[in-house]
């Protein structure tokens, strides 16, 4: 039986990650049905939570959302920007619906229908109406990111799409799911159209605008190439449809137009 459970323990990758992205370290304040969670406090006086706790409710959180039979009706919403692109990819990899915040209290309107809620609790969070809670900083934007990465990976593995032994991060980065402030998103994009601005310029004089085609009949031996933003790629091109093969090598001749 333990060994059976040990597939769904956290491996030391795993935690480090959490570290690395300050999934422990909670806020100031506390919230006294959130000390089930905390471990103790730092020299700054946030709380840390026991990442194994973390690790329990997130597993929890997976086989709940795994056991839904239609994956649409599994919603996520996040009312922070640093939790909107990782609500957006978890809905890409799971099926999900992400939805937007439109409203200031989606927790407490879902507990008027019974929509059972799976929340990311900091230590001052409160949890009423909230069935599942998985501590966390939900402040942090890599904190958040990971804890969706972590999310959709474990609910692909318990649904059986994804292997347990498949290193999923090499294939899908947890950065993916990181919010990106939209300025730096428009140097990034500056830096490559100038990029491809400066190969584009520096390809200009040395290939022809469109193919050339000899009057007499006679073909070069290299097809010509057109730039497509830096690349070169062969024309789509061909020879008129009556030159056949046994007119003889046109390759080895010599082109002779004027």
């Amino acid at each position: 039986m333990s060994s059976n459970l040990s597939v769904l323990a956290p491996t030391e990758a795993d935690i480090r990650r959490m570290i690395a992205a300050r999934v422990h370290l909670g806020d100031v304040n506390h919230d006294h049905r959130m000390g089930q969670y905390v471990h103790g406090r730092n020299q700054a006086q946030n709380h840390i939570f026991n990442l194994g706790k973390t690790w329990e409710k997130l597993m929890l959180a997976a086989r709940a959302i795994a056991a839904v039979e239609n994956p649409a009706d599994v919603a996520v919403i996040s009312g922070k920007p640093q939790g909107q692109r990782a609500i957006l990819k978890f809905a890409a990899k799971t099926g999900a619906t992400p939805s937007p915040a439109d409203t200031p209290l989606p927790i407490t309107e879902s507990s008027y229908v019974n929509i059972p809620v799976i929340a990311l609790c900091d230590s001052d969070s409160p949890v009423k109406f909230v069935d599942i809670a998985i501590p966390c900083n939900n402040k942090g934007a890599h904190s958040i990111g990971l804890i969706w990465w972590t999310l959709a990976r474990e609910v692909l593995r318990l649904r059986g799409t994804l292997n347990r032994s498949t290193e999923w991060e090499r294939e899908i980065m947890p950065d993916l799911f990181f919010y990106r402030a939209p300025e730096e998103i428009e140097k990034q994009e500056l830096k490559e159209r100038e990029a491809a601005e400066e190969v584009g310029g520096e390809t200009q004089d040395y290939v022809p605008d469109a193919p050339v085609i000899p009057l007499d009949g006679d073909w070069p031996e290299e097809p010509a190439a057109v730039a497509t933003g830096g690349d070169t790629k062969v024309a789509d091109w061909e020879a008129p449809a009556e030159k056949t093969e046994a007119a003889g090598d046109w390759g080895e001749q010599d082109a002779t137009w004027e």
